[in-house]
């Protein structure tokens, strides 16, 4: 089989790579405060697939001997750790389910298409010998939106769009390129940084997820401010389907009935097989700065992003910790190891005494960055707008060294929720969005939730957040909580999991803003969008898929 790359089957990102505490000396108290918990050093880098055991496949010869007709035998496998790999996602249920063993249902077979024939004769295929195919991007899911239905009796296949990986065209006058679904994030840039140009989005998981992934769970990338969520980026896409494939071509905008661009991203794989899409890319900035800010209050900070948002100024991310989260970022900073470091530290020792000076209560304060791409004669002028802005709410400017940090490190907490996972110790997240004039009240109702769920179970929890992605009308807030697991993990998880997602309905909220439905979180869809527009949902799914053989059971039931 030709080589795609895929993330290790036990947990998340590449082998070998791990988050470390030894080098952070505040992490292990910070720990044994906010969860009491007491950290144990790392018991092993992997885990041996020798020691699972990986239920049969079901897939009968001639349907082996059908696909591998169509892609070739050697891009068809049937190898037990891919198989696991492509069981599930990354959500913590999957995880605790993948690292215990426990695989009630996985893929049968794994088949990877090199071109839209393939896929559309594959398709075809699940519908004349009554399959399940669900399509794989990079599998970073946390909605469980590849897991399986564990009583599903029906063969089912793995569509794993890896091989199709392509910038296929760039019209650098429109400022859009045609590229192919299963494309990693990072060869994407790649593609396009080689040619002077930029996506733009770059969401947590983006080294290790797609761009076809994203179209299909809404995602929304960390630079969206400037850029746009995923909804916003795609312009025209192909999403093939048994009888035929739908075409809509990269337009600015259209009048032409229900749009069935929006229809089908987020539809994930419910629809048809996204294979490419027509994107907005950008020319890449000629200077890029990240700058940190530091505010006496959740609420100032608050006040301070609403207002950068409306003032019109271009940022290409604006995002705030609470006091919380800004407790838990300085934990990880790593003790100071050179003459430039130690000299670095001192001069956060003089910044914490100008706060003390000031008034300020250490354990409200609330660190800020916020982006700014252009040339450097723009990018002066921005900063000098936004200190203006913040300066007004109390805040103090940091400077670019926090933000470089920063910057440097986004992509890489993932790999904390494999590091408490060997701890016996849950670290997962949930966002949501709501009204600027409902933020406060959301985060307040969140935690006052999440503290019940840590209470009734007699845990000691934690629960922090950020503000990000800000919009004319709200924004989002992302939630990281944590606890050590009992006996009972998967019935502790499902209580604290969903006390969170219901605080968010019933203050106000959305039950997602850019991680999808999949499993998680289709029990609070009604709620969202009213038993009405679910009905809605489920009759678009049927007439599009009366067998039931694409992701079934994802988003509504």
């Amino acid at each position: 089989m030709a080589h795609v790359k895929h993330m290790k089957w036990w947990g998340w990102g590449e082998e070998g790579v791990h988050f470390e505490y030894a080098n952070k000396p505040a992490f292990a108290p910070f720990v044994k405060n906010a969860l009491d918990v007491d950290l144990r050093p790392r018991q092993r880098d992997t885990i041996d697939f020798a020691t699972v055991s990986v239920p049969a496949s079901r897939a009968e010869a001639s349907l082996l001997d059908a696909l591998g007709a169509i892609t070739g035998p050697e891009h068809l496998t049937l190898d037990d750790e891919l198989r696991i790999v492509h069981w599930a996602g990354k959500s913590v249920t999957e995880l605790l389910l993948t690292r215990a063993g426990e695989f009630a249902r996985v893929p049968d077979a794994v088949v990877y298409p090199g071109t839209e024939d393939e896929v559309a004769r594959i398709l075809r295929l699940a519908v004349e010998r009554d399959l399940v195919v669900i399509p794989f991007g990079g599998g970073t899911s946390i909605s469980r939106s590849l897991q399986p239905d564990p009583r599903e009796e029906r063969t089912i296949v793995s569509l794993d769009l890896g091989r199709m990986n392509q910038v296929l065209s760039l019209d650098e006058t429109s400022g859009l390129a045609t590229i192919q679904a299963g494309v990693l994030g990072p060869d994407m840039e790649e593609q396009l940084n080689a040619r002077g140009w930029t996506l733009g989005h770059f969401p947590d998981s983006f080294t290790h997820s797609t761009l076809g992934g994203w179209a299909a769970t809404r995602s929304s990338g960390m630079q969206s401010d400037k850029y746009g969520d995923i909804a916003d980026i795609v312009r025209g896409l192909r999403v093939v389907r048994p009888g035929g494939t739908v075409v809509l071509r990269p337009l600015p905008s259209t009048s032409t009935g229900p749009s069935l661009r929006e229809m089908i991203i987020g539809s994930e794989g419910r629809l048809g097989v996204i294979t490419q899409l027509d994107v907005h890319v950008h020319r890449l900035a000629e200077h890029r700065e990240v700058i940190a800010y530091m505010f006496p209050t959740w609420q100032q900070a608050l006040v301070a992003m609403r207002e950068i948002a409306r003032s019109g100024v271009s940022t290409t991310f604006a995002r705030v910790s609470d006091a919380h989260e800004t407790a838990f970022s300085l934990s990880t900073q790593k003790a100071p190891a050179t003459l430039k470091k130690k000299l670095s530290a001192k001069g956060q020792d003089v910044l914490w005494e100008i706060m003390r000076r000031r008034g300020w209560d250490t354990d409200a304060m609330c660190i800020a960055y916020v982006c700014f791409e252009g040339s450097r004669a723009e990018v002066e002028r921005r900063k000098r707008t936004v200190a203006g802005i913040v300066k007004k709410q109390g805040a103090l400017v940091l400077g670019a060294g926090p933000g470089a940090l920063y910057d440097q490190k986004k992509f890489d907490t993932p790999y904390l929720r494999d590091f408490l996972l060997e701890q016996n110790t849950i670290g997962d997240v949930s966002e949501t969005a709501a009204p600027w004039s409902k933020l406060t009240t959301v985060h307040q109702a969140v935690y006052d939730a999440a503290q019940g769920a840590f209470d009734a179970q007699g845990k000691t929890g934690w629960i922090m957040s950020h503000m990000s992605h800000s919009y004319h009308a709200g924004a989002c807030l992302y939630f990281t909580f944590g606890y050590e697991l009992g006996e009972d993990p998967h019935g502790e998880y499902a209580v604290i999991k969903g006390a969170i997602q219901q605080a968010f309905i019933d203050a106000g909220g959305t039950l997602s803003h850019h991680h999808g439905v999949g499993l998680e979180h289709s029990p609070w869809m009604e709620q969202d969008v009213s038993p009405e527009g679910v009905q809605l949902m489920r009759s678009l799914f049927a007439a599009a898929d009366p067998g039931n053989h694409f992701n079934p059971g994802k988003i509504v039931a």
